[in-house]
């Protein structure tokens, strides 16, 4: 009970945490757009703080010394920080910091309080679409890198909602590109819980990648694992908790959500451990004793 009561308050935390820098995310843009320009202070806009603006302009800065127009050495420090973190704890930034990912999580108890259907994605498309997250990455990258500008900039459904633009200089006509991929994403998100971060995200794509040299990742233990698959049900990337050899996905987000309802102790873990050396297998708890019935012998 101690166990559940302590991720129960895990939780909450991670809950706290994501609205903080959510809020802190659109209060940032509030300030950019409303003092930046009037007053000339230096107030970083929502794209200085995304950790994917230190990928895009990493080719950039190594050839030149440089940082694309609109991003900030800020990208840069974000970035490194993103990465140490999710050497320490996995890709738990995904799941705790990112205001993208709370806004996804929003919209999916919002459906859930509609009492509105979820679209179940069946599980070999679900496979294959988990690829479009490596597909734009690449061609944001390669854009990029082309175009020598901030070219994602102009379609990136974050920059486009917590930038705040279309609150205090909407253009539908040069900006509706933007506009129908925000829609779109939002509309996505209340039917399929994290579209945007199983199917589109760049940086998950880079972030499931990297997340193989995690010290810190969720454990299946299959001793005492009974394979009920509850797990999975509060799973919101979807993944197949129960039938996880030894650690969970690298698209696992870190939010603990399957580790707070497992019935059985032990089964699922937060271990601190370098995820290339093999889970410690506990042994089988013992078998009670079958009970034995001495029948009499006929005769006597």
């Amino acid at each position: 009970m101690a166990g559940k009561k302590r991720t129960r308050r895990i939780t909450i935390i991670r809950r706290i945490v994501q609205a903080a820098f959510g809020l802190g995310i659109i209060g940032t843009s509030l300030a950019h757009n409303l003092f930046a320009e009037s007053t000339g202070a230096a107030i970083a806009s929502a794209e200085a703080l995304c950790p994917f603006g230190a990928i895009e302009t990493l080719y950039r800065y190594f050839s030149s010394g440089m940082v694309l127009s609109k991003l900030h050495l800020s990208n840069l420090v974000v970035g490194v920080a993103v990465l140490a973190g999710l050497l320490i704890a996995g890709n738990a930034f995904c799941g705790w910091i990112c205001p993208f990912g709370a806004l996804q999580g929003v919209l999916d108890w919002i459906r859930r309080k509609l009492r509105l259907p979820a679209v179940n994605v069946p599980a070999r498309l679900d496979a294959v679409l988990r690829y479009g997250r490596f597909v734009v990455l690449g061609l944001i990258i390669y854009a990029t890198i082309s175009s020598a500008k901030l070219w994602f900039a102009d379609f990136d459904p974050f920059r486009t909602i917590f930038g705040l633009g279309w609150l205090f200089e909407f253009n539908l006509a040069e900006a509706w590109p933007a506009y129908l991929i925000a829609v779109l994403f939002l509309i996505g998100a209340l039917f399929v819980p994290r579209f945007w971060c199983k199917y589109a995200c760049p940086l998950g794509a880079v972030l499931s990648v990297t997340q193989h040299l995690s010290f810190l990742r969720i454990r299946r233990n299959a001793a005492s694992c009974k394979g009920c698959a509850i797990c999975e049900t509060p799973c919101p990337v979807g993944i197949k908790v129960a039938e996880a050899k030894d650690r969970v996905s690298v698209n696992c987000i870190g939010c603990l959500e399957c580790v707070e309802v497992c019935p059985r102790k032990g089964a699922l873990e937060l271990q601190l451990a370098p995820v290339w050396l093999p889970m410690p297998r506990r042994p089988e708890p013992p078998r009670p004793p079958e009970p034995q019935f001495n029948l009499p012998l006929s005769g006597k």
